[in-house]
């Protein structure tokens, strides 16, 4: 299992138009992407669980992902958080 934490600096949170680029983004890979904050935890190929979260500017979120081509995906998404979010 891959993680990395990251403190959100877009001013809306994750939001629709970005959560929905965020989905985007995990889908090519085979392992299961997760985003946790505060104890909930959403799929990251699932839109409606990621507005589910809630996720305001400041909040601190973990990103796992666990499976066959984890390190990618974590790569991927940690760049992703990082130009995006």
């Amino acid at each position: 299992m891959m993680q990395f934490r990251y403190s959100i600096r877009h001013e809306l949170g994750i939001h629709a138009r970005p959560a929905g680029l965020l989905v985007k983004s995990a889908e090519p890979f085979r392992s299961d992407v997760r985003v946790v904050k505060g104890g909930k935890i959403a799929d990251a190929k699932r839109l409606f669980e990621l507005m589910g979260l809630a996720v305001k500017c400041g909040d601190r979120v973990t990103v796992t992902c666990e499976g066959d081509d984890e390190a990618e995906a974590a790569a991927a998404l940690e760049m992703f958080f990082t130009q995006t979010l």
